[in-house]
């Protein structure tokens, strides 16, 4: 039994960064707006990814980095409900928990933030530049498409990424960041350059509300937060992710949009070293006005591409990443 059960109060489990509590309070204004004599309480859990800075995320060895220890607190009744940034959320759930709810997404690309505020574009950037990012995901990318510059792993939450670039010893001429952090925490007058020509992570942008599967009066009070289109665009594009046994070791990338009554899903998946690529696109038909039809088909969009790319060699590339 939840405390919505029984005494129309709800906890909230949530990662303890500035990111993650600003988007915690997003969905806390959106419940009070439905429910105002709900009560609710917000509870700060450390995880492992939090803990453990000194490793790029795929030598950490552990799914789940960034939502274990959340969901456990779900799992033992500590929460009723925990916040997640989407791209964090492993596609294979805890037995006995749900996603309740997907929020509107933000624009899901990356930005470059170079360091003394200056403006500029990574092409422009002296040979031998050093760029800080930990996602495998963009170095392969960003290695293809700019040869000249070098890649440095960087970890930690938003606000300690940018005191690194902005410390006077910093070793970073720049960093790679997602615009819907920066924009969150008003920190858009950060950004020197919108990466529009690189793939975003799945999920990114989207926040998501993981919830017990039989906790019936949560789901239906979460109903009411879950925004359709996202909805359609991350189930397709987590869809895609699970066939392929993706998560944050993977420089698997994707690009989602609906455009009339077709959802269209481009996937790619590159070398760390960016030499070598592969990619596709795949198109369904869907009817917004049903929204169970629409995931069912987001699904089978997801399962489609991700054949696609095996059948172009994908799994070459995925193995060596993982070995």
């Amino acid at each position: 039994m939840s405390n919505l059960d029984k005494k129309n109060s709800l906890i909230i489990g949530t990662r303890q960064s500035e990111l993650a509590l600003v988007q915690t309070y997003q969905v806390v204004e959106l419940l009070k707006k439905f429910n105002k004599e709900l009560n609710i309480e917000v509870k700060r859990i450390s995880t492992i990814g939090d803990k453990i800075l000194d490793k790029p995320l795929q030598a950490i060895g552990e799914k789940s980095l960034f939502t274990k220890e959340l969901e456990v607190c779900l799992l033992n009744g500590e929460v009723d409900i925990v916040v997640h940034s989407l791209k964090d959320v492993t596609t294979v759930l805890p037995d006995g928990t749900c996603l309740g709810a997907i929020l509107k997404r933000e624009n899901p690309c990356d930005v470059l933030v170079l360091a003394n505020g200056k403006s500029g574009n990574l092409e422009n950037l002296p040979e031998g530049s050093c760029i800080g990012t930990g996602s495998v995901r963009r170095v392969g990318q960003l290695k293809r498409l700019y040869p000249h510059l070098k890649f440095e792993g960087i970890r930690g939450n938003l606000n300690t990424r940018l005191s690194k670039l902005d410390d006077p010893n910093s070793p970073y001429d720049g960093i790679i960041l997602a615009y819907a952090g920066l924009l969150r925490l008003n920190k858009v007058d950060r950004i020197s350059a919108h990466l529009n020509n690189i793939y975003h992570a799945v999920g990114q942008a989207a926040i998501g509300i993981q919830c017990k599967v039989n906790d019936l009066k949560v789901l239906k009070l979460l109903k009411d937060l879950n925004h359709c289109n996202t909805l359609i665009m991350c189930t397709a594009e987590r869809s895609f992710m699970r066939e392929l046994e993706g998560g944050c070791s993977v420089p698997l990338g994707v690009n989602t949009s609906i455009v009339d009554k077709t959802l269209s899903l481009s996937g790619l998946v590159c070398s760390v070293d960016g030499q070598n690529l592969v990619k596709h696109e795949s198109h369904i038909e869907i009817d917004l006005n049903n929204l169970e039809e629409s995931l069912e088909k987001a699904k089978e969009l997801g399962i489609d591409l991700s054949l696609k790319l095996i059948k172009l060699g994908v799994r070459d590339i995925l193995d060596k990443v993982r070995d």
